[in-house]
């Protein structure tokens, strides 16, 4: 009997400590979202690839829909603190039978695609340009 798919990501997260279950449950969200965000929902499986940037990419935009400026505490209470994470997740997953992988895909191509810290929180920073104050033009 095949193993139900919350079942399965438990087994994994469990056969892992460093992520939390809830990250392999937020990836495989995250990569419904990307293949409906890069138009590959329609195509048949097998054409649905996607890369680790294009996963990452919307795994980002993903990440900001639902966590704004705590993305990055949220992904720190999982135990992910930078791309190579979700990279080791994604094969963990494959490797457990839940994804799938092509004969191009590497654990490296998740390497320091792009700084947490930017992206995630830069977006919610001041931008530093003060706004002037209007005066009260009102009469006293």
């Amino acid at each position: 009997m095949a193993l139900r798919f919350d079942d399965a990501l438990d087994r994994i997260a469990a056969e892992d400590p460093r992520y939390d279950a809830d990250a392999y449950r937020f990836l495989r969200e995250a990569l419904d979202y990307t293949v409906q965000r890069f138009g590959k929902a329609d195509l048949p499986a097998a054409q649905r690839h996607v890369s680790a940037r294009e996963l990452l990419e919307g795994l980002s935009e993903y990440a900001l829909q639902q966590f704004g400026p705590m993305t990055c505490f949220v992904f720190e209470r999982w135990g992910v603190r930078k791309t190579q994470d979700w990279g080791e997740i994604v094969f963990k997953m494959v490797k457990g039978g839940v994804l799938g992988k092509n004969e191009n895909d590497r654990k490296s191509d998740f390497r320091d695609v792009f700084s947490f810290r930017e992206r995630f929180e830069r977006p919610f920073r001041p931008t530093g340009k003060k706004r002037k104050r209007s005066h009260d033009t009102r009469d006293s």
